[in-house]
């Protein structure tokens, strides 16, 4: 039998869900899978979904078993790209469920708009951060002046409509990462905002993020026309 549900026009606008109360990583996985399916259907809007988990440990497409020093956590597989990546209280995460049947569908595209989005943000509250050659995630000096992660990234594409996303660390308990090797990269640490010395809330970065965003959808723009940097 056909659907009923009505198709959601391109021209919609994205819909934006900021939660306050943690939410269990199955849940938000399960969540994320069915409104992948909806938008690629046309029955439901694209979505950018702010929230936070559990303590949680997730695996990439890439998981080496070698990296999971100490499962003190749940672990779950997951398919997004990369290696083993940890959730928890403190930690912003952002899952956009995005359509790049209309932007292009370029995968590349698409991560290096997340980037710029959140290097942007960041900046808003006098952080710099980088890219780096060879290393996914987001960059920036610690309190030793070291270079150190910020921020991950792990997509997946499915249908051409995109699924998880990114994180920030604001103020988690940064011993958690202790439990991975985090993306699969040892050489280097892990820091957050708090350590840099910056008390951020989570409603203060989600305002930063959104006031941002426009930047980050003309990105996705011009990957549709072939001109993302």
């Amino acid at each position: 039998m056909a659907s009923t549900a009505p198709r959601v026009e391109s021209a919609v606008a994205i819909e934006w869900r900021r939660e306050v109360a943690p939410v269990p990583y199955a849940q938000a996985l399960a969540d994320m899978e069915a409104r992948n399916q909806a938008v690629a259907a046309g029955e439901a809007a694209e979505l950018v979904w702010l929230l936070e988990h559990p303590p949680v440990y997730t695996a990439g497409t890439s998981a080496d078993p070698a990296e999971l020093v100490d499962p003190r956590f749940e672990v779950v597989a997951t398919g997004r790209g990369g290696r083993y990546t940890y959730h928890g209280p403190g930690q912003r995460v952002g899952y956009l469920v995005l359509d790049l049947n209309r932007r292009g569908k370029d995968v590349r595209c698409f991560v290096h708009a997340i980037e710029g989005w959140v290097i942007a943000t960041l900046a808003t509250f006098g952080v710099e951060s980088w890219r780096a050659e060879g290393r996914v995630g987001i960059w920036t000096h610690d309190i030793d002046g070291s270079e150190a992660k910020i921020g991950a990234i792990g997509v997946r594409v499915r249908r051409w409509v995109t699924m998880h996303g990114f994180s920030v660390n604001l103020d988690p308990d940064l011993s958690h990462f202790g439990g991975i090797v985090p993306c699969g990269i040892a050489e280097y640490g892990v820091t957050s905002l708090a350590k840099l010395g910056l008390t951020v809330s989570p409603e203060q970065w989600d305002e930063a993020l959104i006031a941002t965003s426009a930047d980050f959808l003309d990105a996705l723009d011009k990957a549709g026309r072939r001109t993302c940097g």
